[in-house]
């Protein structure tokens, strides 16, 4: 049997009726199966029937698929700006750490204008006080806290971003009740001094969020450390 009679034997075998009753029992057929669509030429209007204008059906979703792109791509765009203002932000902390003219300006520096450059509420310096402390410890704006704290603050991490929280006492003092979302920064300064974070805290409960990104607040720290050895003559 030859392709053309194969092809008019099953033709003959389904009927209109036989499609309509298959899509009766199976009324999803085209959104599983949407490129069946570009086969199916749709009538210009229901002439009167039950029937679905499928342009008009092609048109709304065009529509919602336009609307979707766009809607995308503005977040693509403001999450772009968003870093890049960031960025600027963290470069002029960096350069401003930098300036410090002495250790006590580099700490007032830490806890008070730091905060204001990243449009956070409140900047703190907090370090354990373990028997060996750090040279300066008890300048004013630093933080101290009992052995072991901050490492089970840190949940074993080096960064910690939380949301929609209540301040911690400990760590901002008399503006813990401003403080709703948090950044905990590790900041390793040497082997011989004990733990210490930078905390950053923000009234905003979604400022700082889990799983935002950590790349810029991690190379801050890696600078304040770096600064800290640099003041102190600490060794790495």
């Amino acid at each position: 049997m030859s392709d053309s009679q194969m092809a008019s034997a099953l033709s003959s075998k389904i009927t209109d009726e036989d499609v309509l009753e298959f899509l009766k029992n199976n009324p999803k057929f085209l959104q599983q199966n949407p490129e069946a669509c570009d086969f199916l030429v749709p009538p210009k209007n229901g002439e009167g029937k039950n029937v679905a204008d499928f342009q008009s059906f092609m048109i709304e979703r065009l529509k919602t698929d336009k609307e979707k792109v766009i809607e995308t791509t503005q977040v693509l765009v403001e999450n772009v700006r968003s870093n890049m203002n960031n960025q600027q932000r963290i470069h002029n902390v960096i350069l401003r750490l930098l300036e410090a003219r002495n250790f006590e300006e580099f700490i007032h520096f830490i806890t008070t204008d730091l905060s204001a450059m990243l449009d956070t509420d409140i900047s703190v310096l907090v370090v354990e006080s373990n028997g060996h402390d750090i040279p300066h410890i008890h300048t004013s704006g630093i933080r101290v806290v009992p052995e072991g704290t901050i490492d089970n603050w840190m949940e074993g991490k080096n960064v910690l971003l939380q949301s929609d929280i209540g301040g911690i006492e400990a760590i901002y003092g008399g503006g813990a009740n401003l403080v709703r979302s948090q950044a905990l920064l590790r900041v390793d300064i040497s082997m011989d001094t004990p733990p210490a974070i930078l905390a950053f805290g923000s009234r905003d409960p979604m400022m700082f969020e889990d799983g935002q990104g950590t790349d810029l607040v991690t190379f801050l720290a890696g600078v304040t450390e770096r600064c800290f050895r640099s003041w102190l003559n600490l060794p790495n």
